[in-house]
Protein backbone atom coordinates (compact mmCIF):
# COMPACT_ATOMS: atom_id res chain seq x y z
CA UNK A 1 0.00 0.00 0.00
CA UNK A 2 2.87 2.71 0.65
CA UNK A 3 4.22 1.93 -2.30
CA UNK A 4 1.46 2.63 -4.42
CA UNK A 5 0.76 5.85 -2.32
CA UNK A 6 4.32 7.07 -2.79
CA UNK A 7 4.33 6.13 -6.69
CA UNK A 8 1.04 8.23 -7.17
CA UNK A 9 2.48 10.86 -4.88
CA UNK A 10 5.35 10.84 -7.10
CA UNK A 11 3.14 10.57 -10.59
CA UNK A 12 0.95 13.96 -9.37
CA UNK A 13 4.52 15.75 -8.27
CA UNK A 14 5.71 15.19 -11.94
CA UNK A 15 2.35 16.46 -13.44
CA UNK A 16 2.12 19.48 -11.30
CA UNK A 17 5.66 20.26 -11.97
CA UNK A 18 7.10 19.32 -15.13
CA UNK A 19 3.47 18.86 -17.00
CA UNK A 20 4.26 14.96 -17.66
CA UNK A 21 3.71 12.16 -15.20
CA UNK A 22 6.15 9.94 -16.75
CA UNK A 23 8.28 7.85 -13.83
CA UNK A 24 11.73 6.44 -14.20
CA UNK A 25 12.49 3.42 -12.14
CA UNK A 26 15.71 1.63 -11.15
CA UNK A 27 15.92 -1.92 -10.09
CA UNK A 28 18.00 -1.69 -6.55
CA UNK A 29 20.88 -3.52 -6.53
CA UNK A 30 22.41 -4.79 -2.95
CA UNK A 31 25.52 -6.11 -3.92
CA UNK A 32 26.72 -3.42 -6.94
CA UNK A 33 30.29 -3.52 -8.20
CA UNK A 34 31.51 -0.76 -10.56
CA UNK A 35 33.49 -1.70 -12.92
CA UNK A 36 35.23 -0.20 -15.95
CA UNK A 37 36.68 -1.51 -18.96
CA UNK A 38 39.60 0.83 -20.44
CA UNK A 39 39.26 0.82 -24.43
CA UNK A 40 41.28 2.24 -27.28
CA UNK A 41 40.27 3.29 -30.54
CA UNK A 42 41.59 4.46 -33.73
CA UNK A 43 38.40 6.94 -34.53
CA UNK A 44 37.59 4.81 -37.72
CA UNK A 45 35.60 1.83 -35.45
CA UNK A 46 38.63 -0.27 -34.28
CA UNK A 47 38.32 -0.29 -30.83
CA UNK A 48 40.49 -2.69 -28.38
CA UNK A 49 39.75 -3.64 -25.04
CA UNK A 50 42.23 -3.33 -22.25
CA UNK A 51 40.90 -5.09 -19.75
CA UNK A 52 38.83 -4.27 -16.84
CA UNK A 53 38.92 -3.17 -13.32
CA UNK A 54 36.63 -2.68 -9.80
CA UNK A 55 36.34 0.64 -8.66
CA UNK A 56 33.72 -0.07 -6.01
CA UNK A 57 35.21 0.97 -2.92
CA UNK A 58 34.43 4.81 -3.00
CA UNK A 59 33.98 7.32 -0.58
CA UNK A 60 32.41 11.13 -1.80
CA UNK A 61 31.90 10.08 -4.57
CA UNK A 62 35.85 9.14 -5.34
CA UNK A 63 37.63 6.18 -6.13
CA UNK A 64 39.58 4.85 -2.78
CA UNK A 65 40.73 1.46 -4.10
CA UNK A 66 40.92 0.34 -8.06
CA UNK A 67 41.86 -3.26 -8.78
CA UNK A 68 42.44 -5.30 -11.82
CA UNK A 69 41.29 -7.77 -12.79
CA UNK A 70 38.09 -7.48 -10.95
CA UNK A 71 37.50 -10.26 -8.96
CA UNK A 72 34.21 -10.83 -8.68
CA UNK A 73 33.71 -11.81 -12.52
CA UNK A 74 33.41 -15.35 -13.91
CA UNK A 75 35.49 -15.52 -17.21
CA UNK A 76 32.25 -15.38 -19.27
CA UNK A 77 30.78 -12.59 -17.83
CA UNK A 78 33.82 -10.36 -17.94
CA UNK A 79 33.97 -11.75 -21.78
CA UNK A 80 30.09 -10.34 -22.47
CA UNK A 81 31.46 -6.85 -20.49
CA UNK A 82 34.13 -6.32 -22.43
CA UNK A 83 32.31 -7.13 -25.92
CA UNK A 84 29.77 -4.24 -25.19
CA UNK A 85 32.05 -1.69 -23.77
CA UNK A 86 33.97 -2.73 -27.11
CA UNK A 87 30.32 -2.44 -29.48
CA UNK A 88 30.09 1.20 -27.57
CA UNK A 89 33.27 2.48 -28.54
CA UNK A 90 33.04 1.11 -32.31
CA UNK A 91 29.97 2.19 -32.66
CA UNK A 92 31.19 5.75 -31.78
CA UNK A 93 34.22 5.42 -33.36
CA UNK A 94 35.97 6.27 -30.51
CA UNK A 95 39.36 7.71 -30.34
CA UNK A 96 41.97 7.59 -28.32
CA UNK A 97 41.50 6.22 -24.51
CA UNK A 98 38.49 5.92 -22.74
CA UNK A 99 36.60 4.45 -19.86
CA UNK A 100 33.39 2.18 -20.26
CA UNK A 101 31.74 2.15 -16.86
CA UNK A 102 29.11 -0.46 -15.79
CA UNK A 103 26.96 -1.48 -12.35
CA UNK A 104 27.08 -4.76 -11.61
CA UNK A 105 24.76 -6.98 -10.13
CA UNK A 106 26.69 -9.64 -8.69
CA UNK A 107 23.61 -11.38 -7.42
CA UNK A 108 22.30 -11.69 -10.80
CA UNK A 109 25.27 -11.58 -12.88
CA UNK A 110 24.01 -8.86 -14.90
CA UNK A 111 25.65 -5.57 -15.86
CA UNK A 112 24.10 -2.08 -16.88
CA UNK A 113 25.78 0.69 -18.43
CA UNK A 114 26.96 3.65 -16.22
CA UNK A 115 28.79 5.94 -18.34
CA UNK A 116 31.86 6.69 -20.76
CA UNK A 117 34.76 8.72 -19.84
CA UNK A 118 36.51 10.02 -22.61
CA UNK A 119 39.68 10.15 -20.99
CA UNK A 120 42.47 8.92 -19.04
CA UNK A 121 41.11 8.23 -15.79
CA UNK A 122 43.45 7.70 -12.32
CA UNK A 123 42.57 4.05 -12.20
CA UNK A 124 44.55 3.66 -15.09
CA UNK A 125 47.34 2.82 -13.46
CA UNK A 126 46.12 -0.54 -12.71
CA UNK A 127 45.26 -1.43 -16.30
CA UNK A 128 48.60 -0.67 -17.06
CA UNK A 129 50.46 -2.40 -14.66
CA UNK A 130 47.75 -5.73 -15.68
CA UNK A 131 48.15 -5.54 -18.82
CA UNK A 132 52.03 -4.67 -19.34
CA UNK A 133 51.25 -1.38 -21.39
CA UNK A 134 51.76 2.30 -21.49
CA UNK A 135 48.52 4.19 -21.99
CA UNK A 136 50.36 7.75 -22.27
CA UNK A 137 52.49 6.26 -24.51
CA UNK A 138 49.67 5.11 -26.66
CA UNK A 139 47.46 8.46 -26.80
CA UNK A 140 50.89 10.33 -27.79
CA UNK A 141 51.43 7.51 -30.29
CA UNK A 142 47.76 7.77 -31.62
CA UNK A 143 47.91 11.68 -32.00
CA UNK A 144 51.05 11.23 -34.13
CA UNK A 145 48.41 9.02 -36.30
CA UNK A 146 50.01 5.50 -35.27
CA UNK A 147 47.77 2.69 -33.78
CA UNK A 148 49.70 -0.15 -35.21
CA UNK A 149 49.27 -1.59 -31.41
CA UNK A 150 45.39 -1.82 -32.28
CA UNK A 151 47.24 -4.18 -35.36
CA UNK A 152 48.44 -6.61 -32.79
CA UNK A 153 45.99 -9.19 -30.37
CA UNK A 154 44.96 -7.33 -27.36
CA UNK A 155 47.68 -7.80 -24.20
CA UNK A 156 46.62 -10.81 -21.99
CA UNK A 157 45.88 -9.91 -18.20
CA UNK A 158 48.74 -10.92 -16.22
CA UNK A 159 48.87 -11.04 -12.75
CA UNK A 160 46.91 -8.55 -10.06
CA UNK A 161 47.30 -5.22 -9.48
CA UNK A 162 45.67 -2.85 -6.93
CA UNK A 163 45.75 1.16 -6.01
CA UNK A 164 44.58 2.89 -3.17
CA UNK A 165 44.50 6.34 -2.57
CA UNK A 166 45.47 7.51 0.97
CA UNK A 167 43.42 10.26 2.65
CA UNK A 168 45.58 12.34 5.05
CA UNK A 169 42.53 14.14 7.16
CA UNK A 170 41.72 15.46 10.80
Amino acid sequence: AQVREGFAAVVRQGETSFGDAGVFLERYIARARHIEVQIFGDGKGHVMALGERDCSLQRRNQKVVEEAPAPCLSDTKRAELIAAAVRLGEAAGYLSAGTVEFLYDAAREDFFFLEMNTRLQVEHGVTEEVMGIDLVEWMIRGAAGDFAMLDAPAPTPRGHAVQVRLYAED
